[in-house]
């Protein structure tokens, strides 16, 4: 919650400071790839490989096999990644040219500032992975704080850097790109301690041929393009947004960020939490229990995502006025993001359901269905991209880069429904009693949620005219109000929140 916080605070001081310009567009863009990668070799592959294969070390064997495991894979991790982290460096405007070849095509200027400043952000990608590392140990092993809050110090630096660095600059941009390089350094050197605190401190030693990093790669492999399909979607979208007019891939950017909010505090944190509990039902061959828990994260993520969903659909302009509407952030670019926004909000729930599916596969080392499955959610986004776009830009209807976001949305309900499908045929996953009840107490109390909404908040020309106080007070009632609904329904309903809260694991 501090993190996504704060990560609202520092996209309303880039908003602020910056704007959506051409200059962001590049700064975006060189944050991205290097985010993009992270997905693959930190958060996504690596980890849903990693703490399957450490979690079985921690189960079976001796604390020595242990260390040895976490000395290999970190000598292995950091070697493969200095390589690449060098390649990336060198090779910065091939890879704006492949990512968003619209900036070399329209602004020769922009491409070289995206450029400069992947040379810089690429660098992230090493030290962000090694904080992923870091966290899949502490996370293992029950300790979520530390690598929990470590996120926390990228806002902070960002922040920093827009506020006191970037007037000083001739490009103040460059800044924030150098930012994202220190942030890095520092959340490694956060979580050092941590590691040392439960006897687990990394002791790097070059390991490919060890038995656990085989089995750790064997299962990235494949996994890098099961765990990453939103990523690798949303990137495609930046290099279709990289041919449309200059601010769609910030308009983009900042209603991506708004949904990642909800998918942050909450299912990203299930996610993190669940994992492990789903591979030491594995390791211990209880199925039964297995199924419980993917049983209690489902339920527990629609609680969640149907209200998220529906509020920001309703809010989304007013949200967007209230957050970002200040000095260089317009009412037209408040328009376009929320164009984005309300596409993107119609996939959250199932972002946030792939959340909990995903690491039900992982937690068992089956990469491969994850990965056909990807295959076809991705197919199925670029295809949707020509259909909805194209159309878009020759009838010169405004508000095209809507169309990527409303492709990236129905890819993910198509994985989301894939990978549900998947574990219900291996009899994995067997559904709790009481599912269609559920159902209707939610959908009902989302209605409620919705209509208290549609009908009680004020118009656009009432937010924009409206003092920052204002804003901020009305948008803070709506979503209490809205909040208060939904939550008073779900209780004459029926659903005591009590009960769903309590894990099927531990009790708590």
């Amino acid at each position: 919650m501090v993190s996504r916080v704060l990560g609202l605070v520092r996209d309303i001081v880039l908003a602020r400071w910056f704007g959506a310009d051409a200059s962001m567009d590049a700064f975006f863009v060189a944050f991205k790839i290097p985010n993009f990668m992270r997905r693959l070799f930190a958060e996504g592959a690596f980890s849903q490989a990693f703490v399957p294969i450490i979690s079985e070390y921690k189960e079976q064997q001796d604390r020595a096999a242990v260390q040895q495991l976490v000395n290999r894979v970190a000598g292995t991790l950091l070697g493969v990644l200095s390589l690449i982290t060098v390649i990336g460096v060198l090779a910065s405007p091939v890879l704006v040219a492949i990512f968003a070849p619209g900036f070399l095509y329209r602004d020769p200027a922009q491409f070289d500032l995206a450029a400069l400043m992947l040379r810089m952000t690429f660098p992230y990608l090493l030290l962000v992975s090694l904080v992923a590392f870091a966290a899949g140990i502490l996370n293992t092993y029950g300790r979520f704080a530390a690598a929990s809050f470590a996120p926390v110090w990228l806002n902070v630096v960002l922040i920093g850097a827009a506020i006191l660095v970037s007037p000083r600059l001739a490009e103040p941009e460059l800044a924030l790109a150098g930012g994202v390089f220190v942030a890095g350094v520092v959340q490694v050197l956060f979580l050092l301690p941590s590691l040392r605190r439960i006897g687990l401190f990394p002791r790097p030693q070059w390991g490919r041929q060890d038995a656990g990093v085989r089995r750790i790669m064997k299962l990235m492999l494949p996994g890098i393009i099961g765990s990453s399909v939103a990523q690798i979607n949303l990137l495609f979208d930046t290099l279709i947004a990289s041919f449309l007019v200059a601010g769609s891939v910030s308009w983009l950017y900042y209603s991506d960020r708004l949904v990642e909010f909800p998918l942050g505090v909450f299912a990203i944190a299930l996610a993190t939490v669940i994992l492990p509990s789903l591979s030491r039902s594995h390791a211990t061959d209880s199925a039964a229990e297995f199924s419980r828990t993917v049983d209690w994260g489902l339920r527990l993520v629609l609680l969640i995502a149907v209200p998220s969903a529906i509020g920001l659909l309703l809010l989304a302009r007013p949200m967007l006025a209230t957050l970002f509407n200040y000095g260089d952030f317009n009412a037209a670019d408040v328009n376009m993001a929320g164009l984005s926004l309300m596409a993107y909000t119609i996939g959250l729930p199932a972002f946030m359901l792939i959340k909990v599916l995903a690491p039900a596969y992982y937690s068992r080392k089956d990469t491969r269905t994850p990965v056909r499955i990807a295959i076809v959610a991705l197919v199925t986004n670029m295809a949707l991209n020509l259909v909805f776009v194209v159309p878009l830009v020759m009838l010169k209807v405004p508000g095209p880069h809507a169309g990527l976001a409303m492709a990236t949305s129905i890819a993910a309900w198509v994985n989301a429904g894939l990978l549900y499908r998947g574990l219900k045929k291996q009899q994995v996953y067997r559904p709790a009693t009481g599912w269609r009840q559920f159902l209707l107490q939610i959908g009902l109390a989302g209605a409620v949620l919705g209509g208290v909404l549609f009908w009680g908040v004020p118009g656009m020309p009432v937010w924009l005219d409206w003092s920052v106080w204002s804003r901020v007070s009305g948008l803070f009632i709506w979503v209490m109000a809205g909040a208060a609904a939904y939550f008073i329904v779900l209780h004459l309903a029926g659903l005591r929140l009590g009960s769903l809260w309590q894990h099927p694991h531990d009790g708590g």
